[in-house]
């Protein structure tokens, strides 16, 4: 084993298209998904101004805002923004198929974000990246490690492929049983979301800080999916009487108001005993007695409740807005409490399943990133 530098089993491809792009596959840096060494999304027959190509096997790494932790390695041949750093392997000096763990690795992130120049969008450049230097097995050992690598990451996608799987379950249950909006094939009672609204209220504008009294829950806390997400909490100090305008309890819907056009909408129930304060772009729907909390976030994360609230959001894309009055106007299905509450029992079980799934996983990746910290760091 020795120490090299990037810049010595690796090139940065610098290729541009100057002719017709027409059938060249399109990533842009919101394709890469962090800390995923597999790239699964990409456009096609897309207007753009992209040029930069890239080769199947080379390695894509997000050069902006490189604490996301994205790189991937090409499945095919293609043309990618700027904003992505084309890596190639230097098949005489390193074997091709390690270098993607290599790019996809802790300390090369954290080496990339202390390079990254920018306050607002910090952009990390080649001739820096060049100069990271590590631990290089020698052949023997980087055939062994890519193929134990590679085998830990075909599982990571299994497992991640089954958790998928199981919320898509959950939605094709959702629609087995209560069918849609518009649809209501079992002819239940149909009414706005004002009608079964106790209390409706938005968060607070104040800023949040590291240190507080109660934690803050923003839009990030919420996933697309429709879970909480407590990964990564803020804190707030509020007088008392701000706080039950803003305060949330367990089984209230919490909606953010505010996002992306692809993301405004996201909706999660609250399920903490302990109360939490939400920020001023989520909307706290606290619901009467003939609607369980489950059911209305679970018709929002539906790909039926996503299209409707991806439409009825306005403004500029990057921040579209849904407000309270439009939210209390949409139009919901009725069922027995019973039946709601059959579902709640199913989706309980399958987040039981999830979570075991979700356990193994974590415990996968620990090992996939100490393997990888043991050899190259």
């Amino acid at each position: 084993m020795s120490k090299v530098l990037l810049g010595e089993i690796a090139i940065e491809r610098k290729e541009t298209c100057k002719g017709n792009k027409d059938g060249f596959p399109i990533v842009g840096l919101e394709h890469l998904i962090p800390e995923q060494v597999t790239l699964s999304d990409w456009d096609e027959d897309k207007i753009n101004t992209f040029t930069k190509l890239f080769s199947e096997g080379d390695v894509l790494f997000g050069r902006r805002r490189a604490y996301l932790k994205k790189a991937a390695v090409a499945p095919f041949d293609g043309i990618c923004s700027g904003d992505i750093t084309v890596i190639k392997a230097i098949p005489e000096r390193i074997l091709p198929e390690l270098l993607p763990f290599i790019i996809q690795n802790d300390s090369f992130f954290q080496y990339a974000v202390g390079k990254s120049a920018g306050s607002l969008s910090p952009r990390v450049k080649w001739e820096h990246l060049r100069n990271y230097e590590f631990e290089l097995p020698n052949i023997e050992k980087q055939r062994e490690l890519a193929r134990i690598l590679w085998a830990m990451e075909e599982t990571k996608k299994s497992y991640q492929k089954l958790l998928q799987l199981s919320n898509e379950l959950v939605k094709s249950q959702f629609i087995d049983l209560f069918s849609l909006p518009g649809i209501n094939k079992y002819g239940f009672t149909e009414c706005k979301i004002k009608n079964v609204i106790i209390d409706l209220r938005y968060g607070t504008s104040k800023p949040a800080s590291e240190h507080g009294t109660y934690p803050y829950l923003r839009m990030n806390n919420i996933t697309y999916d429709g879970k909480l997400d407590l990964s990564e909490l803020k804190y707030i100090d509020l007088s008392e009487s701000e706080l039950d305008k803003c305060m949330v309890r367990q089984g209230d819907v919490l909606f953010n108001r505010t996002n992306s056009r692809e993301l405004v909408g996201k909706t999660c129930v609250f399920t903490e005993e302990k109360s939490m304060v939400i920020a001023g772009y989520i909307i706290r729907v606290r619901l009467n007695e003939r609607v369980l909390p489950l059911y209305l976030s679970v018709m929002f994360n539906t790909d039926y409740g996503k299209a409707l609230l991806k439409k009825m959001a306005k403004g500029a894309i990057g921040q579209a807005n849904i407000n309270a009055q439009a939210l209390q106007n949409i139009d919901i299905l009725l069922p027995p409490l019973l039946l709601q509450e059959q579902f709640a029992a199913f989706v309980r079980q399958s987040d039981k399943t999830k979570f075991e799934l979700e356990k193994t996983l974590v415990e996968l990746t620990g090992t996939y990133k100490k393997l990888m910290s043991a050899n190259f760091g």
